[in-house]
């Protein structure tokens, strides 16, 4: 089944995307708030897993933090756009609801997993727990997966399908418990709107 992403795109859209955000730089905006949010929940030297790292402009943006990134995606054409940018990160084509960090030479263990740019509702419909638990596994004990997306036709370019009760459960069938949520990647308290950032953590092995 392939994913709402790669429906809406056809999977060529990389050099598309990137000349937009670079506009939006140009014009003075901020194109930074997820990886500031990031930064705010871990230390600089933390291991981060950019999932659905299109371009990379989030890993891209921690590396130059100080942060030891790696980027996957399953959209060849965004890939190639990261990899052009940041030759010396590692950038991994992959689909999410599959994602075997093992096998594609990934260690395991991050500190945080961020998945940004509506990532969780552009998935195949019926993946999202799978994907949820993937990424929950590639965390260390006591690692956070950090995930924002729509929740109406505002916020997304598809008709919405995935719901934060629906997010949540996902999240508790992994193991996952509940941080905190914010409306805006620049942590504002979240409100009931259309978008939610929401951050939730793997347990320790002590418990």
């Amino acid at each position: 089944m392939s994913n709402r992403w790669t429906e809406l795109t056809g999977d060529t859209s990389g050099e598309d995307y990137a000349a937009r955000f670079a506009a939006l730089a140009r014009s003075g905006k901020d194109v930074h708030g997820e990886a500031s949010l990031c930064a705010a929940l871990v230390p600089a030297g933390a291991r981060v897993l950019d999932a659905g790292c299109g371009t990379g402009r989030v890993a891209i943006r921690l590396t130059e933090l100080g942060y030891d990134c790696a980027g996957v995606d399953v959209d060849a054409s965004m890939l190639a756009v990261a990899r052009k940018q940041a030759p010396a990160l590692p950038w991994f084509h992959a689909d999410l609801a599959t994602l075997d960090p093992a096998a594609l030479g990934i260690a395991p263990g991050f500190d945080l997993v961020v998945a940004a740019g509506n990532v969780m509702a552009l998935l195949a419909p019926g993946t999202e727990s799978t994907v949820v638990r993937r990424l929950s596994e590639a965390l260390r004990p006591g690692g956070l997966l950090v995930a924002g997306f729509g929740l109406d036709a505002a916020h997304l370019p598809v008709p919405p399908a995935l719901t934060l009760a629906d997010y949540d459960a996902a999240c508790a069938a992994a193991g996952l418990t509940p941080v905190d949520r914010f409306a805006t990647w620049d942590a504002a308290p979240y409100d009931g709107g259309g978008y939610a950032v929401s951050v939730h953590r793997r347990p320790d092995s002590t418990g």
